[in-house]
């Protein structure tokens, strides 16, 4: 137990004795818990028989899908109405590809592409897949304005850093998910882009003013919500201008003032993990659960790694807020009833919208890589080095760590490769030797006459990069540098920015590097 969940004196203990039997369902029924292993636990299907109302899957759940498909149907078999969630984004945060990187776009190419249609398919793609294995919401997309290019959690998860662009897309991909049958979750709101902190790891703080949200932030939220977004995820940032004390996910001034009254939504509101430091860092997660429903949120995401004994202190702490006052009874029932409509809403879609018979037989989608390429930027630099035509290149792989949110998955012509080893661009990427950077390493020395090839992720974040980037541009004039993140405005490091990293861009690179002929 830590000490938050102890200062939390009845929220260390679980429901005991005579407790109202429809008070425990609405709680249950709020609850979205992560959990360990690619088979359902015991634990967890008695909680989902005994109402549970959803689960959250993560790439540590997966392994293929036949087994992803197998566990959403045990979890359906023991709550027909659960509702089961995944973050898939179709980008560089992908749980169905943890393994492998994923074949889709991502949102900042999308953004830059700039066709809606293009993005609504794109959307589609993934709802398909979701559907194929049985999932039922997927929290996306990312709605928020990347206006921080120094943000360490947002950067090409976003459509872009104009409002107007970043809504056109965040409506379309919501069209496109949701003609499935799968519900979009627009996240992070009120807007996660203009942070330089990660609220996985700390409270960020937008301390702009409420006009600057409206023609900022809000506007993509506006649109999502208008093309009929089902459910919206809240962030775990401070907005002081509104709420000087409270992260998004606890401020009834955030989520009833501003997302309920002022925009209108009437859908399912769903936390961001509560075990993220921004959220949880001095409630506690039971502490924040009871303050989230109480606030306005109506499911709560606990986290990735959930157990029994932890439900059991979050459901006594929101029983003890109801009991004491601080939740009432209205609110939990309501924020239950939201989650149960939800569901039943889904599963009727389900029955509706028939699944095409290339999503039930296709291995993954396949998209154009032209497109992709199309997208890149590439300066002067970049096209003298591709006008060379080297037989072979040394690779300086720059590795710094990944936000929680996109994880550990192969990522890049890394990605591409370990999938598809045999095919040319990955034969010309494998001929030269390979050498990893990383703050801890020294610098390397690349042989002299072979071409050397710079790549990480938001290059321009991470001072070693610069260092190493500038020691081997003042060292030699064949260096080409790759940013596969979000790159600074001046581009100053980065002569092809290709704004994604998943393993179809990686593919896309691959072939600009070596085209097949």
């Amino acid at each position: 137990m830590s000490a938050n969940e102890a200062a939390a004196g009845s929220a260390a203990e679980p429901i005991a004795g005579p407790v109202d039997a429809d008070l425990r369902r609405h709680i249950r029924t709020t609850l979205m818990p992560g959990f360990v292993g690619t088979e359902l636990p015991g634990w967890l299907a008695e909680r989902l028989r005994d109402g549970l109302g959803a689960v959250c899957l993560f790439g540590q759940n997966i392994v293929s899908t036949g087994q992803l498909r197998a566990l959403t149907d045990a979890i359906r078999a023991a709550n027909p109405l659960a509702v089961i969630a995944i973050d898939e984004e179709g980008g560089d945060v992908t749980r169905l590809y943890f393994s492998s990187g994923s074949p889709y776009p991502g949102n900042a190419i999308l953004g830059r592409i700039d066709d809606v249609g293009y993005t609504e398919e794109v959307a589609r793609q993934v709802g398909w897949e979701l559907r194929k294995v049985g999932c039922t919401v997927t929290f996306a997309p990312d709605a928020d304005v990347n206006s921080n290019p120094l943000n360490p959690v947002i950067g090409v998860r976003s459509f872009g850093a104009d409002p107007a662009t970043t809504a056109r897309h965040t409506a379309a991909w919501v069209r496109g998910v949701q003609s499935t049958g799968v519900a979009a979750c627009p996240k992070h709101f009120p807007g996660h882009g203009d942070t330089a902190l990660d609220s996985h790891l700390a409270m960020p703080v937008v301390d702009v003013p409420l006009a600057t949200l409206r023609e900022r932030e809000l506007v993509p939220f506006q649109a999502a919500i208008a093309a009929g977004a089902k459910t919206i995820m809240t962030s775990h940032i401070l907005l002081p201008r509104i709420d000087p004390e409270n992260p998004a996910t606890l401020s009834p001034g955030v989520l009833g003032g501003l997302l309920r009254d002022e925009l209108g939504f009437g859908g399912v509101i769903v936390s961001d993990a509560l075990d993220m430091t921004g959220a949880s860092g001095t409630l506690g997660v039971p502490g924040a659960a009871a303050a989230a429903l109480a606030a306005g949120c109506d499911l709560l995401c606990l986290g990735t790694e959930n157990t029994a004994e932890q439900l059991d202190r979050i459901e006594a702490a929101v029983l003890a807020a109801v009991e004491t006052g601080r939740l009432s009874g209205d609110r939990l029932a309501e924020a239950a009833n939201r989650v149960r409509g939800l569901a039943a809403g889904l599963l009727e879609e389900a029955r509706q919208v028939q699944l095409p018979d290339a999503a039930l037989t296709a291995a993954e989608p396949a998209f154009d890589t032209a497109r992709i390429t199309a997208s890149f930027a590439v300066n002067a630099q970049a096209r003298r080095w591709l006008a060379a035509a080297a037989p072979s290149v040394t690779v300086v792989r720059i590795d710094t760590e990944s936000n929680i949110a996109v994880g550990g998955a192969p990522w890049g012509p890394f990605s591409e490769v370990l999938v598809d080893p045999g095919s040319r661009p990955a034969a010309f990427w494998q001929a030269g030797p390979l050498t990893r950077a990383s703050a801890q390493s020294s610098a390397p020395e690349p042989a002299a006459g072979i071409p050397v090839l710079v790549i990480g992720k938001d290059n321009h974040r991470h001072p070693f990069a610069c260092d190493l980037i500038d020691l081997l541009r003042t060292q030699r004039d064949d260096v080409l540098v790759i940013d596969m993140g979000w790159p600074s405005d001046d581009l100053a490091y980065a002569d092809i920015a290709t704004f994604g990293a998943s393993r179809l861009v990686g593919r896309a690179l691959l072939e600009l590097l070596a085209p097949v002929t």
